[in-house]
Order: structure tokens, then sequence, then C-alpha cells
């Protein structure tokens, strides 16, 4: 699990800022002026005028970037985000056909995201995760709510496909999708067994 960094005193951050260096580098200036005679007897407030004037001229510094959740830190929002999606297609009266590749793609969906090894290792492949939450959160919303608004044209202008058809296409692929990802995972999971009954047979050898 991702751990967050412990937020630097502001001193520090901003002994380490460029307005920092670039006042120091002209207050310096100053002190040389000063050591000189050239200040005469007012060298403190050239000092503080020339590092205030660096400081207000030096680029500020721009914001670390932020620090995207671990694979699997993020599969326990794509949890959730499941769990919103299931909740609001719950309540969407569908056709019977679009409603039973609906429910066999919510039963993938949940397999994948149940907590244990399946999760682990999809937590392992960025890309699948990335793709499962592109699904839950974009892919299967839309292809309900285009459902529901073209269904409601459909009843002020008939004629060509019906939405119905759309939708079951829509999440026949998608289905199709997740199918391909779970064939991915458990050749990855394969693999890595494989892999680790060479690594005990080469151990038996030496």
């Amino acid at each position: 699990m991702a751990t967050s960094r412990a937020p630097r005193p502001r001193l520090l951050t901003y002994v380490e800022s460029k307005k920092n260096l670039a006042g120091s580098a002209c207050g310096l200036l100053g002190v040389g002026l000063a050591l000189t005679g050239v200040a005469g007897t007012y060298w403190p407030v050239v000092v503080a005028g020339l590092y205030g004037a660096g400081a207000l001229i030096a680029p500020p510094d721009l914001p670390p970037p932020p620090v995207p959740p671990e694979p699997a830190e993020q599969l326990s929002f794509v949890r959730e985000d499941f769990a919103r999606l299931r909740e609001y297609v719950g309540e969407v009266d569908l056709p019977p056909e679009p409603a039973e590749v609906l429910t066999g793609l919510l039963e993938l969906y949940a397999a994948m995201l149940e907590p244990g090894w399946v999760a682990g290792v999809l937590a392992a492949d960025p890309e699948a995760v990335h793709a499962l939450t592109r699904a839950i959160r974009t892919d299967v919303p839309e292809c309900v709510d285009t459902y529901n608004r073209t269904r409601w044209w459909t009843r002020l202008t008939a004629g060509g496909e019906s939405p119905e058809r759309h939708l079951e296409r829509q999440l026949t692929l998608l289905r199709e999708e997740a199918e391909r990802m779970t064939a991915d995972l458990r050749e990855t999971e394969a693999r890595r067994q494989q892999t680790h009954t060479t690594y005990l047979e080469g151990r038996r050898e030496s």
C-alpha cells in the first residue's frame, strides 16, 4: 500500500525555493557593495532591497506533480465506483436481452475485483486496471445513459434500429473485452506458475 509523504516545513520549502536563492544572490551583491563602501550608512536597506528585488523577479517554483495511486490502491477506488454502478443500473428498467448481457458483464467485473489472489494478479497489470476502471466509470454508464435518452426519442419518432439492439451490442462488446482481460490474467498466472516450477526443478538439480 502506498504511503503519503509527510508535508515539508514551510520554512525549509522556502529556503530551497528559487525566490530565496535569487534574493540571496542579490543580497550578497548588496553585502559586496556595503564592504566596498558604495552603499554607505544605508547598507542594510540596500541589502534588504536587493534581496526583495531578487525574490520578486524570480519565477515561482512549480508544484510537484501529483503522485498517482498504486494499482493495488486504485482497485479500492474502482470497487467503490463499481458498487455505485451496480446500484445505478439496478434502478434502470432494461429489456431482457441487454439485462442478461449486463448481468454477465457485472459478474465478470465483480470476480476480478473480489479481494484475493485474482485481484492481486489484476493489480500487477496497470493496463488491465486502467481498462477495467474506464469500463466501470465511463463505458457502462454511458451505454445505459445513451439507451435511456435514445429510448425517449424513439417514442416520438419510430423507425431505425431499436435502442435495445444498440445497447445489447455495446454491452456484448464490453463483455468480450472483459473475457479477454480475464483470459490474459489467467495466462499471466499460468506463466508465473510455470516459471516457479522451472525454478524449483533447477534448484533440485543444482
